[in-house]
């Protein structure tokens, strides 16, 4: 026995089960205390209360909600909510920040400048309190009988209505898919190995894929129209209220111009550094082989800038996913919302926060996956440093 615990691996593996049988102890005895002071309560844990009805209704859901339905629809509502809420924060906030940043690397003076203020402002001042800002701008627009309309589209305090195609629903998100393949396909024709043309010739390869999806987009919209009812569902005034088209709410425009304009300044950063990271030479050697300026912008500065921005740019992501969670403070109802309302009317909350917890723990891994899956297939190979 004495010999053994000479061994220095011998005494390392017993450190370690005592380090993590000391762990598994203190969580025991803090889930048996817990489960105590529940008892005591006469609040019982367990999961059951996820198939009870919910008694309340949301004033938000792109999936069918009644009061009826159950505590897993509304958190699967909920976590819906929370995507559709990031993915449209992102791209926009991805839009303004690559906008900006090309502007803060111009060789225009007063863009450089305009880029830098911008940056200045927005990223200090706290994201809740621009979320309160564009929330009393928006509810303190025109009511609807005095609403700005343009295009079919009306903007109110109560919310932007926007025209809707009248089709079922699996129709619509089978055009939404075929129009994401008309804007992937190019890019990804624009850059695979796999086709025996080079890649200055692809144009007339991308275009005929972009057409051919917007085309099966069209068929499919007119395939999956509703009888007896116009293409289009346009919002019109009735009463004191408008009707038809799709309303917008204002909590959900806040939240997504709010994480535009503050993850836009934090994204303008790390696209300009992007930039900044392409060595002169690289630049200058391209232009010396009489590509134009818009060729070595897209085929030598844009890919070695995404390559230095990519591993930021997704932290970034990421901080800004969980930052829809200010959505409680104007009561629109994401995940974070749907789970404070199960608290305050099941009174399950350690369950209740498990789930959160869980929820978000795997919509972030997720997002950090396939940014660490795009960054390692664009990385350069044999380039990196090995240990």
């Amino acid at each position: 026995m004495v010999s053994l615990l000479r061994n220095q691996k011998v005494r390392n593996a017993l450190l370690q089960v005592f380090y993590v049988g000391s762990l598994a102890a203190m969580v025991l005895a803090c889930v048996m205390i817990a489960r105590r002071n529940l008892a005591e309560q006469g609040i019982t844990s367990g999961f059951d209360f996820l198939y009870k009805s919910t008694g309340w209704d949301v004033n938000f859901s792109l999936l069918p909600a009644t009061a009826n339905d159950p505590y897993w629809w509304y958190f699967l509502i909920g976590i819906v909510n929370t995507l559709f809420l990031g993915s449209t924060g992102l791209i926009l906030a991805t839009i303004v920040g690559t906008i900006v940043g090309l502007a803060r690397t111009s060789s225009n003076e007063l863009a450089r400048l305009l880029g830098r203020t911008y940056v200045d402002i927005f990223r200090n001042i706290p994201l809740i309190l621009q979320v309160f800002f564009w929330y009393a701008v928006i509810t303190h627009l025109p009511t609807p009988r005095a609403a700005h309309e343009a295009f079919g589209i009306l903007l109110t305090s109560r919310g932007l209505y926007v025209p809707v195609p009248n089709v079922g629903a699996m129709a619509l998100a089978a055009a939404i898919l075929a129009v994401i393949g008309a804007i992937a396909l190019p890019v990804w024709l624009g850059r695979t190995s796999r086709l025996s043309q080079p890649l200055g010739e692809r144009l007339g390869i991308q275009l005929t894929a972009a057409a051919t999806a917007l085309a099966t987009a069209a068929v499919i919209l007119a395939l999956g129209r509703l009888p007896d009812l116009p293409l289009l569902d346009l919002p019109a005034l009735q009463g004191l209220n408008l009707k038809g088209g799709l309303r917008i709410p204002p909590e959900f425009s806040a939240l997504a111009i709010a994480i535009a304009i503050y993850g836009g300044s934090y994204i303008a950063e790390i696209v300009r550094g992007g930039f900044k990271a392409v060595g002169k030479g690289q630049m200058e050697a391209a232009l010396s082989l009489g590509l134009s300026p818009w060729r070595v912008f897209t085929l030598v500065r844009l890919p070695l800038a995404l390559r230095a921005m990519l591993p930021i740019l997704a932290n970034q992501y990421v901080w800004l996913m969980k930052a829809t969670t200010m959505g409680i403070a104007v009561g629109f109802t994401d995940f974070f919302m749907i789970v404070a309302l199960t608290i305050n009317h099941s009174g399950q909350t350690l369950e209740a926060i498990g789930i959160l917890m869980a929820g978000f723990l795997a919509i972030n891994l997720s997002l950090a996956a396939i940014f660490n899956r795009i960054n390692k297939a664009i990385a350069l190979k044999g380039n990196q440093l090995r240990g």
